[in-house]
């Protein structure tokens, strides 16, 4: 259940937001009208807005050229098109997972 609670808290932060940014009023007078901080109203402002923000891990196949009949083969990931991955055929799962799991949180 919390985290159905933790979900509709932050879509009703979101709304209020929307609301607040329509109404052309400052943080203080809109808070003012709700009965809120307004300290509060920014933050939320700040923290969804850094939310949709972050950027989200996209992997995209990139082709590899492999030289010659002796070459290894290997899968290459590129995410958001600032890093790039090779990883060999031959691989450890559950450590190109952490790994993964690491970039991911970045």
């Amino acid at each position: 259940m919390a985290h159905v609670k933790k979900h509709s808290r932050r879509d009703e932060w979101r709304r209020r937001i929307e609301r607040w940014q329509d109404s052309g009023l400052t943080a203080a007078q809109f808070a003012a009208e709700l009965g809120i901080n307004a300290g509060t109203l920014k933050y939320w402002k700040y923290r969804l807005g850094n939310e949709a923000a972050a950027p989200k891990s996209a992997f995209v196949e990139v082709p590899t050229v492999v030289a010659g009949p002796s070459a290894p083969a290997c899968f290459e990931l590129e995410i958001d098109g600032k890093a790039r991955l090779r990883v060999p055929a031959a691989f450890d799962a559950a450590a190109l997972g952490r790994l993964l799991d690491v970039l991911e949180r970045r």
